[in-house]
């Protein structure tokens, strides 16, 4: 008899890829409802429950995403479910290196801080909760809003790759696929995992400089790196919510750091990283990625 996943927000990229990675696993995967309303009914039966909910382009967070933990532990809590929550870099804050589970949690911005209240619920909660932490998601899916498409691509047509910071700084990214396959991989050793679980995932950690080499060479074109108009968010800010909350985590594009997935690999022996070339160019067309070698899924 297969095991049940309740996917919440699954319109959104993280919900898509986890319902598509469940399902390939066997699993039955029921989408969460917004307007059907009552969480906690439509967690029945359920024994995860992933939570892809967060407010877009960063809205009110303050109030949103403590109302979404709350409403996710209280269907965990009614149904028994365990919750795999996507977690990110904001509570590391900006003292550079490789962050991992065992880094001090130091966040230097208010969305940092909000992000670690929301960990230390989880933790607190009694629900079994996986946190699976990664960097700057890149979708690998054609028409979704990521990073790498909306910001690095915009201006590959006229051989332009957009750099947030300095290019050679070193930056956390995590390839969407392969965060959904270890959710499942960590979803089916739940019962062998403590009731608060911190993992990362890591291994995408480059740079713009490394970004424009790779792409130059899968086009066959020579590329310039441009800086991001982080003047334009400036004057924009006093008017624009997203341009005054994407000014307040601009120290993460001059912190070099990546994320290390030991902890991960111990956890999952068997799981392989997407390789960083087809990472990398998995904004391109598809004629012009690289074949994937992940291996199977976890």
């Amino acid at each position: 008899m297969s095991e049940t996943v309740l996917i919440l927000g699954a319109s959104g990229k993280i919900g898509r890829q986890a319902a598509a990675a469940f399902g390939a696993a066997g699993w039955t995967v029921r989408l969460y409802e917004r307007r059907a309303g009552d969480m906690v009914r439509q967690a029945e039966g359920a024994q995860v429950i992933v939570n892809g909910l967060n407010p877009p382009n960063y809205h009110n967070w303050a109030k949103l995403v403590p109302q979404i933990t709350a409403q996710v532990l209280d269907a965990a809590r009614s149904s028994g479910a365990t919750v795999i929550v996507p977690g990110n870099v904001y509570v590391f804050g900006d003292t550079p290196g490789l962050w991992s589970e065992t880094t001090p949690h130091r966040p230097v911005s208010r969305k940092g801080r909000i992000r670690e209240e929301m960990e230390q619920a989880y933790a607190a909660s009694g629900v079994q909760t996986i946190l699976l932490r990664a960097g700057d998601f890149i979708s690998g899916t054609a028409g979704d809003t990521d990073l790498m498409s909306h910001v690095h691509l915009r201006g590959l047509g006229r051989g332009v790759v957009t750099s947030l910071g300095p290019p050679d700084t070193l930056h956390a990214y995590a390839y969407l696929p392969d965060w959904a396959r270890c959710a499942v991989g960590l979803a089916e050793k739940r019962s062998t995992l403590p009731v608060w679980t911190d993992v990362s995932l890591g291994e995408a950690n480059f740079t713009v400089t490394e970004l424009a080499d790779t792409l130059s060479e899968a086009l066959g074109r020579p590329l310039r790196i441009k800086e991001f108009g982080w003047w334009q968010m400036r004057l924009a800010a006093p008017v624009w919510e997203l341009a005054r909350e994407l000014l307040e985590m601009r120290y993460l594009w001059a912190t070099p750091h990546g994320l290390d997935q030991s902890k991960l690999e111990a956890l999952l022996p068997d799981f392989r990283n997407t390789d960083l070339a087809t990472v990398m160019c998995s904004g391109l067309g598809p004629a012009k990625r690289p074949r994937p070698t992940a291996t199977r899924p976890t």
